[in-house]
């Protein structure tokens, strides 16, 4: 049984995580004056005449730490591919090191490795966001010289076959710090059997959803939602960039005309009973397997909890989201630089294997993870896969991505975009007046960008 604990959500960390980016801004701080580093260059090309210093055979004995968080089959494939590279590198172990059950546990394992980072590993899956400090305190490596060199990496970014998207994503202040890992977008999931009940096409763009859940929520005399966002800070993220032009950034300004024509377009559909907000359900995949909702978008990941929950009779389908973008999701992989030159190097060739074609294939078949590598991404075998219905529509949902921006206090405004919603859409669902909780977002949201 596919089991992915993460679905791609930071609904569950909104009470801790100001608290928490808060603690990270101090510890980084006191990590910063226990190394006496001082702060990193934002150059992707300030380091890449270091290339002739790395390592080009790992002669001796070398062991590559690797902090993670992954339970289930995730856990089982990595493990499979760990065992897989040690075996073409003989003078190199992976020391897998799981740090809990859930992302939290590996925040909170990272804050204590920042107050001392001779206790850090070599190297850790993470959020960019969770690193921004630790970036700007020099404690990351800088892999463009990696990368780069032919030896260790591909010798270029164009030949490790990596969208640029995705490599982007994992840039910090300008600064390649990551390895794009285990990520995934956002798809349209539809309950055929109730789109067929109701002659209703799948829609392919935003105005299509709305009236196509109109036409669900009537056709059905009102026993049926037409859809949902799982991530709501997703739904407003992606609007204000797709049909405004604005980067999620401190400039975002909650109350303005073209933020509340975003807000309004879901907070209306609540209004009106046609869309619905999964609130005490957590997730959209609860109301929607059991047919209360007829589509929902969210993560891939939720695949496999519909081919465990999808109440019988109903079958599913999957979908592009309804947008020329679409969000990229999931973690990246990072290294510290107090790891020695050989550590370094063979931990850069454990993350070159881990990203090939072949690899990708493996771990996307058995997690549900959307391959990094293009090669694999449009690989037939996989797009034609029979078990699964996310590869042959994935490639065409992911050609335009986009991901949160990682600044300062990107990842708690990001959070309090979702309490800010989760609050508009709960008056919606009353029939309330939601325009004072709009200025009253507006005032939280700022505060989160300024703390």
């Amino acid at each position: 049984m596919l089991n992915f604990y993460l679905k791609e959500r930071n609904i569950e960390r909104q009470k801790k995580v100001m608290k928490f980016y808060k603690k990270l801004a101090l510890v980084s701080a006191a990590a910063l004056g226990l190394v006496g580093l001082s702060a990193c260059s934002n150059n992707n090309n300030s380091s890449s005449s270091s290339s002739a210093k790395i390592p080009t055979k790992i002669s001796k004995k070398t062991t590559v730490n690797f902090w993670y968080s992954l339970t289930g089959t995730s856990q089982s494939a990595l493990k499979k591919l760990t065992k897989d590279f040690e075996k073409k590198n003989p003078n190199i172990t992976i020391k897998l090191q799981s740090q809990g059950g859930n992302y939290s546990d590996l925040q909170a394992k990272l804050v204590s490795g920042l107050q001392s980072p001779k206790d850090l590993p070599t190297i850790t899956q993470a959020y960019p966001g969770w690193l921004y400090n630790a970036a700007k305190n020099n404690m990351l490596v800088n892999l463009t010289p990696y990368v780069n060199n032919k030896s260790v990496g591909w010798g270029s970014y164009k030949n490790s076959g990596i969208k640029k998207a995705l490599w982007d994503g994992a840039n910090i202040g300008g600064t390649q710090y990551g390895v794009p890992f285990n990520k995934s977008v956002e798809v349209l999931f539809y309950n055929k059997t109730l789109l067929d009940k109701y002659g209703v096409k799948v829609p392919s763009n935003m105005s299509q959803l709305a009236s196509a859940s109109a036409e669900i929520y009537r056709k059905s005399h009102h026993k049926v939602r037409g859809m949902g966002f799982d991530a709501l800070n997703n739904y407003y993220m992606m609007q204000m960039k797709e049909t405004y032009g604005k980067d999620f950034n401190k400039n975002l300004n909650f109350a303005t005309k073209d933020s509340v024509k975003a807000i309004n377009y879901y907070a209306n559909g609540v209004k009106a009973g046609y869309f619905m907000q999964a609130g005490t359900q957590k997730y959209m995949s609860t109301p929607f397997n059991n047919g209360q909702v007829a589509m929902f978008i969210g993560s891939t990941a939720n695949e496999a909890y519909l081919k465990q929950g999808l109440k019988k009779g109903y079958v599913y389908g999957v979908a592009p989201r309804p947008s020329q973008m679409n969000v990229q999701q999931g973690t990246d992989i990072y290294m510290f630089k107090k790891a020695s030159a050989m550590q370094k190097a063979a931990a850069f060739k454990y993350l070159k294997f881990l990203t090939s074609k072949s690899s990708q294939l493996y771990w996307a078949k058995q997690t549900g993870y959307m391959p990094v590598n293009t090669a694999a991404l449009n690989d037939s075998a996989y797009q034609q896969a029979k078990d699964s219905k996310i590869p042959a529509i994935l490639s065409k949902t992911s050609k335009k991505l986009y991901f949160l921006p990682v600044t300062k206090n990107s990842i708690t405004a990001y959070d309090q975009v979702n309490v800010n919603m989760q609050n508009i859409l709960a008056k919606a669902s009353k029939g309330q007046n939601w325009t004072s909780d709009i200025k009253a977002g507006k005032a939280k949201l700022d505060a989160s960008w300024k703390q």
